[in-house]
């Protein structure tokens, strides 16, 4: 049932933009859950809350008691944090009234259910949902898998050599190319920036082939993110997925962040088997809205 206009009033008066002042107020909510908020905190840690160097607005839910408890990033992505029911019908009001600006919706699973519920009628159709996605964490290297002592850390002057397979595992991944639009600028600056900050990992051929590649994407205090997890097809089934991440998880474990996460599409079984076999287990799960 829609709300009427008193609970849409109250719901708005209840939210606000954030900015400098609320800086350790929105720091604290982040903390709270590491692992689930990686994404948003580690934007948040690194350049505050200014929407410009941002790249978005965040939105901020206050309890009856004035405390602020739940966050929404409203930037490339719609993010969720710490978002109970009343924040959900909230944050989904203001995002209705503002019309959709995101390429997709990102969060944990069951809020992010609630806010889609909300918002499918203004803003769908969506090209996918995929509405399970667990969250795995690991804060001990693997016992099981031996690290593949050939995956590194890629070097500035192999971006050129890496980008293909970029591309080839977000358009896998995602379902259309990052060169479309502006021909893959924004993409291509995002790659050069992980490698350039020794978070992009790869194992190379003798030929210079790109045989397998994830980068840490997300890095706070408490806890780093994996992502885009790739092998190239015509070696897969060799097990580099499952050796190549015990080498990232170590690497990361000893040099990034003491719990190292990432999520997976519940569908793909072999990548949630590699993953389990390495030391992840599942610690929630998100859900993804793909427009």
């Amino acid at each position: 049932m829609l709300p009427g206009p008193f609970q849409v009033a109250r719901a708005l008066a209840a939210t606000r933009v954030l900015d400098a002042p609320d800086l350790d107020d929105a720091l604290e909510v982040l903390h709270r859950d590491p692992v689930a908020n990686a994404f948003v905190a580690t934007r948040v840690e690194a350049v505050g809350l200014d929407p410009w160097r941002l790249g978005g607005e965040m939105w901020g839910w206050y309890g009856e008691d004035g405390r602020l408890e739940s966050l929404c990033y409203a930037g490339a992505n719609l993010v969720l944090v710490n978002a109970g029911p009343e924040a959900v019908r909230a944050f989904a009001e203001r995002a209705r009234r503002q019309g959709r600006r995101c390429s997709s919706i990102v969060g944990p699973a069951g809020p992010t259910a609630d806010l889609w519920a909300l918002l499918e009628r203004s803003w769908g159709p969506a090209r996918d949902v995929r509405a399970h996605q667990p969250l795995m964490a690991a804060s001990a290297p693997s016992v099981e898998v031996e690290p593949d002592p050939l995956v590194r850390r890629v070097r500035r002057n192999e971006i050129e050599t890496l980008m293909p397979a970029c591309v080839a595992m977000f358009t896998e991944e995602v379902g259309i190319s990052p060169l479309a639009g502006d021909g893959g600028l924004l993409y291509q600056a995002r790659v050069a920036e992980l490698v350039s900050a020794g978070r992009s990992f790869a194992r190379f051929s003798e030929d210079g082939e790109v045989l397998f590649k994830a980068e840490v994407g997300a890095v706070t205090e408490g806890a780093c993110q994996i992502q885009g997890v790739w092998v190239a097809p015509e070696h897969r089934g060799r097990g580099l997925s499952k050796t190549g991440m015990a080498a990232v998880l170590d690497i990361a474990l000893r040099e990034v962040a003491p719990v190292v996460s990432l999520y997976v599409n519940d569908f793909n079984l072999r990548a949630r088997a590699a993953y389990k076999r390495v030391g992840f287990t599942e610690v929630g799960a998100f859900m993804s809205v793909l427009f």
